[in-house]
């Protein structure tokens, strides 16, 4: 009797966790509406206004925007995903020169952490994944990226090129963003 009482308690516990998150993955959209406009707060908060001496360094890397444009809409999740863990990679290192506040930072690079955890939990991966790694949009979202980390490096990780990269960052969230609005 008792291993039949611990068998079916633990059955019920798999079942609740399957049915939250199953919950969770409907209501994705509103939480990454949430966190995405916490990101550009906390993208905000980070830093001052962009500084004026950085204008003549701006730099335009010009966001793939058909990626966000897939024929699929459970590939737009796929998208969004890779495009957080490239501000991730991006937001995680030689950020001694940003001359950021720290916390607000911190809480930044949670949250994107946070959006990708969400995003892989509710994903279908396997069929999808292998779509979009075939897929020519994928090599230009990387190279977009690539274009961005190679700007910082060459500009040795200074002020100006992370205060370039912070403006693009919020403009891929924005851009993000509207395409979460229309799902």
């Amino acid at each position: 009797i008792m291993n039949a009482l611990g068998l079916t308690q633990i059955g019920l516990i798999i079942l609740c966790t399957t049915t939250i998150s199953s919950l969770q993955c409907n209501h994705l959209h509103l939480q990454q509406r949430k966190l995405i406009e916490n990101s550009l707060q906390l993208l905000d908060k980070m830093g001052e206004k962009f500084p004026q001496q950085c204008l003549k360094e701006k730099m335009s890397f010009r966001f793939p925007e058909q990626v966000l444009k897939p024929r699929q809409k459970e590939t737009v999740k796929v998208v969004i995903e890779e495009i957080f863990q490239h501000i991730f990679y991006i937001f995680s290192k030689n950020l001694t020169l940003a001359a950021w506040d720290g916390t607000a930072l911190e809480q930044f690079q949670n949250g994107l952490y946070q959006q990708i955890e969400q995003l892989e939990a509710c994903v279908i991966k396997k069929q999808i994944h292998y779509f979009w790694s075939k897929e020519v949009n994928r090599l230009k979202l990387k190279k977009y990226f690539q274009k961005i980390d190679c700007f910082l490096k060459d500009k040795k990780h200074n002020l100006c090129s992370w205060e370039i990269s912070r403006a693009e960052m919020r403009r891929c969230l924005q851009l993000i963003d509207k395409v979460i609005r229309k799902l």
